[in-house]
């Protein structure tokens, strides 16, 4: 999702994944940690970015149909993370991106990293 999009979603304390789906936002439980990659600063012609942009964590199991005119995107809560350091994607060794492909992964949405990969990821984005 790009930085735009993501910083909006903190800015009002939920999630949206899939282009508004709600499969991905099902697979999430209360208490799931969400991490934000965004490819680009913004959706059409936003400059590259390949970062890390939001970190959080899922509030409650409520997953709600927003109404935004002719968009009804699926939405669930967020308790986000103040003050994360939006981290490039490659500052970081992870598991993820040791194989080729992995920038395909991440296109296809929600993605599952390793409990080792989560860790590096929410140590670089708090580092002080």
């Amino acid at each position: 999702m790009c930085r735009d999009h993501v910083r909006r979603g903190v800015r009002l304390g939920i999630a949206q994944l899939g282009h508004g789906k709600r499969t991905g936002l099902a697979r999430l439980a209360p208490g799931d940690h969400l991490v934000y990659y965004s490819p680009r600063t913004s959706l059409r012609d936003g400059a590259p970015l390949q970062a890390f942009t939001a970190l959080g964590t899922v509030a409650d199991a409520e997953i709600w149909q927003a109404d935004e005119g002719d968009f009804h995107p699926w939405r669930r809560r967020i308790d986000y993370l103040p003050d994360v350091i939006e981290t490039p994607i490659r500052s970081v060794r992870l598991d993820l991106t040791a194989h080729p492909g992995w920038g395909v992964q991440l296109r296809r949405g929600l993605v599952q990293l390793t409990g080792a990969d989560f860790a590096r990821v929410h140590d670089a984005m708090r580092a002080a």
